[in-house]
């Protein structure tokens, strides 16, 4: 098995944005190519076209892919931006859900939710709250299921909550903050 083909599996249902006639690369490999390049320490577009550029061959070979050069800084960054962040966001919880082990008989699966204030994010002069999210990881696995911004009208209860049904999974014990331990929820 090809070392993060169940990733390029779960790119390829992301929906195409492109016109026919700008789909010169492929859109699921020009994403996982993207996620490696991030993954190797890429922190611009131009990083990522330089290791696009440096491992294109390598990257060809591996995936089955036929890319005659990387694509150019302004075409990638267009894609990037024309994705639809949703479906973006349901292929990566769709491949964390896939690399979950299967449930041992007599033991849960536990994924533990967890709100974190970003740093940085409050603003004073603006009076600006800030920004908090929360995630939803699989400790046994070690993978992040999921992430989701809470509203700053509210607190991380009602985000726990739609993480949970948004997830959709059963047989799992979910561990949180004493602010969960709520008795009407």
């Amino acid at each position: 098995m090809v070392p993060f083909g169940r990733l390029l599996d779960a790119l390829s249902e992301v929906p195409d944005p492109r016109r026919a006639e700008g789909k010169r690369y492929p859109l699921a490999p020009l994403l996982l190519f993207t996620v490696l390049a991030l993954l190797s320490g890429a922190t611009s577009y131009r990083h990522i076209i330089c290791f696009l550029e440096q491992r294109r061959i390598v990257l060809n070979a591996l995936f089955g892919c036929t890319l005659k050069r990387a694509p150019s800084l302004n075409t990638l960054r267009t894609v990037l931006q024309m994705l639809d962040r949703d479906a973006l966001e349901e292929a990566f919880r769709q491949h964390a859900r896939d690399l979950l082990p299967p449930a041992e008989l007599g033991r849960m699966p536990v994924v533990a939710l967890d709100g974190k204030t970003l740093k940085g994010s409050f603003d004073h002069l603006n009076d600006q709250k800030a920004a908090q999210a929360l995630s939803a990881f699989a400790s046994d696995a070690a993978i992040l299921l999921a992430h989701t911004e809470i509203d700053v009208k509210s607190n991380e209860i009602p985000a726990a909550q739609q993480i949970i049904a948004e997830l959709g999974l059963s047989g799992v014990l979910f561990t949180a903050d004493a602010l969960h331990c709520q008795k009407n929820l």
